[in-house]
């Protein structure tokens, strides 16, 4: 969905609850609007109950309406948990608002659970106050016991602190289907489209989109569809109609909170792939993806593949390594080479990777890093490959790094690491993570003329002369400014070269095992990587502050949350974030001795910060956490006060 909105002023990501912001009184028998600046509302039951597809409809809706929004998926990596147990649990948080906000909100306003393990295991997030919505119909004895509860928390008092809302949500999409021909088991599951239709009427939602999917979705299996939406609307009048909602709330569109443009809803794992097929158009270069399957990145793989009608080709490969060896030599064939995958498939890489290294051909190498070690926690988040994607590699290999901030960044990350690739011929690590990748924000479209211009000339003759006038093609004779090495396409006459891994004679590429010229191609390659030209990093600093946070990837909106936060209650905070972590922009050990004290906050145990203190002697304080989860923004601002006034 898109939606015109334009930008005049910048708020707060906002306190820990939303404020009222007027309420209309309407006459008696007519429910009350309450005008609310901002809500969190979580979604969350067993992972067949539909809460991501229920949490992705509202989400588009919202988008839609023009509210700027944040969003936080967070299930099981089992392909189906066992039911009514916690580890089962499926939840999908959504904060939007009519300013501009930057996290997914760090307690839910709003909670529906659809069963007892979907209650106890998000109770615990809630404020005292919010609201909740339970399926009471799935609080029977045995599903209580299975999660622990001895008596039912909808009886035994343990939930008078908030405002709870009993729904008999099975029975009543049962009943709203009772004239399709469909068994129980069958109506039952659109229990979640009645739960959107319900949130939808409180929110004053629009409905458009939602029905106009459902119709897509299911056109060839018009029984279920129509079932979809006659739950959809059964929730939505059920809202209208019953004693138990007296107050519906409106969040205006965030009409001052982005520039002038047309916007959509988008995920970071979308919006890399759509920068990645722009990145080939701008350099006229066909697109190959050689890809394994891994979570949190196949959403790449699986949408990347739709694009054939850009010239976009892809590889589902047989494993890690089979991927990345197909994605170098499209490189070698003149594309831009793609290959996508988690951390453990960065480890397998390595050696292709490294491979490049030798070659000098651009490749690009997605990271899009979840918890480990090993297999460890597929589906949640952590940005613990840093060291790996730096270092990861035998021999002196230098590899640039960079680092999207938000869920639209990714775009922009996609067609920055395609410029170092294909200007500077080397393989680029993008480190996105399984935050970026599932969550989404509204995107901004660009216009073409916003666009970077890619565009690369491959070698086409001979380009050095011997010394006995033969003009002849020299593979490893560079670029004086970016110290590139030419980029010949294979079958050009004239142009044959030896490729391989092993070391490289300077200027001929021809194998060499001379110590002298080993150590003069380690220092070029290093002097490559260190010669990129990247931004300078900015500092946001209004109140000459002697602290500075100083963040990279995901940690963007958490950390300026926070900033936003303390500077509300008076604390001066300077924030810097990085994109470019190797090389480093130029600036950087300037910023940091202008400041008393850095602190870092890392979904680690402090590797930026290690690679900080060990390039600039900087004694940086570290604040990390690596519980699977991104940082919430109250705790965030705790830390760093405390930093401030230490």
């Amino acid at each position: 969905m898109t939606s015109q909105v334009s930008r005049t002023t910048e708020q707060a990501d906002g306190t820990a609850d939303g404020t009222v912001v007027g309420e209309q009184r309407r006459p008696d028998g007519v429910k009350s609007v309450r005008r609310l600046d901002r809500v969190i509302i979580r979604f969350a039951g067993d992972s067949g109950d539909g809460m991501q597809l229920t949490g992705d409809r509202f989400t588009s809706d919202t988008a839609s309406f023009g509210n700027d929004l944040s969003t936080l998926p967070n299930f099981p990596a089992e392909i189906r948990a066992p039911a009514g147990t916690l580890p089962g649990v499926s939840s999908f948080q959504l904060h939007f608002a009519d300013h501009d906000i930057l996290t997914p909100g760090d307690a839910p306003n709003v909670l529906v659970a659809m069963n007892p393990a979907a209650l106890k295991a998000n109770i615990g997030d809630l404020p005292r106050g919010a609201e909740i919505i339970v399926n009471t119909d799935e609080f029977t004895k045995r599903a209580m016991q299975k999660v622990g509860y001895d008596t039912s928390p909808l009886d035994d008092g343990s939930l008078d602190g908030y405002s709870l809302h009993p729904v008999p949500l099975t029975t009543l999409t049962v009943e709203a289907l009772k004239e399709f021909d469909l068994t129980r088991k069958e109506a039952e599951r659109s229990k979640n489209m009645f739960a959107l239709g319900l949130l939808s009427w409180m929110y004053h939602r629009p409905t458009e989109g939602t029905e106009k999917f459902l119709k897509q979705k299911f056109a060839r299996k018009p029984e279920v569809m129509n079932a979809n939406l006659a739950a959809f609307r059964a929730g939505w009048n059920f809202g209208e109609t019953t004693e138990d909602f007296a107050v519906s709330y409106e969040i205006a569109p965030a009409t001052t909170a982005f520039p002038v443009g047309t916007y959509r809803n988008i995920s970071g794992n979308l919006a890399l792939a759509y920068g990645l097929v722009t990145a080939s158009r701008q350099a006229e270069l066909p697109l190959f993806l050689g890809s394994y399957p891994i979570t949190p990145a196949s959403d790449i793989l699986h949408e990347l593949s739709k694009h054939k009608n850009f010239g976009v080709r892809t590889f589902q490969a047989e494993d890690e390594i089979a991927g990345i060896g197909a994605a170098l030599g499209a490189a070698f064939g003149g594309s831009l080479a793609v290959t996508t995958t988690s951390g453990p498939g960065v480890a397998l890489k390595a050696e292709t990777v490294g491979l490049a290294v030798s070659l000098e051909l651009p490749l690009l190498v997605v990271d899009i890093q979840r918890g480990g070690p090993s297999t460890g926690l597929p589906t949640k988040t952590e940005q613990a490959d840093l060291l790996q994607a730096m270092y990861g590699r035998n021999g002196e290999a230098p590899v640039p790094v960079i680092a999207p901030r938000t869920p639209a960044d990714c775009f922009d990350a996609a067609l920055e690491a395609a410029r170092i690739a294909l200007t500077y011929r080397t393989p680029v690590m993008l480190l996105s993570d399984g935050y970026l990748a599932n969550g989404s924000e509204p995107w901004r479209i660009p216009e073409l003329t916003e666009l970077p211009d890619l565009r690369v000339r491959f070698a086409s003759g001979p380009n050095h002369t011997l010394d006995d006038g033969t003009e002849v093609f020299w593979p490893y004779k560079r670029d004086p400014q970016t110290l590139a090495r030419p980029w010949a396409v294979p079958g050009t006459p004239g142009l044959e070269h030896r490729i391989g891994g092993i070391e490289k004679q300077d200027g001929t590429g021809n194998i060499s095992y001379d110590p002298a010229n080993h150590d003069f191609m380690v220092r070029t390659r290093q002097a490559k990587i260190d010669g990129i030209t990247v931004p300078d990093i900015e500092v946001d600093d209004p109140d000459g502050a002697r602290t500075l946070v100083l963040g990279w990837g995901s940690t963007y909106g958490p950390i300026t949350a926070a900033v936003r936060r303390l500077r509300t209650a008076g604390e001066p905070i300077a924030q810097a974030h990085l994109r470019h972590l190797n090389p480093f922009p130029k600036n950087l050990a300037t910023v940091l001795r202008a400041y008393d004290k850095v602190v870092i906050p890392e979904m680690n145990l402090g590797q930026l910060a290690t690679l900080i203190r060990a390039r600039y002697l900087v004694d940086a304080h570290t604040y990390n956490q690596v519980n699977g989860m991104p940082f919430k923004a109250e705790q965030l601002a705790a830390a760093l006060k405390e930093a401030i006034h230490d």
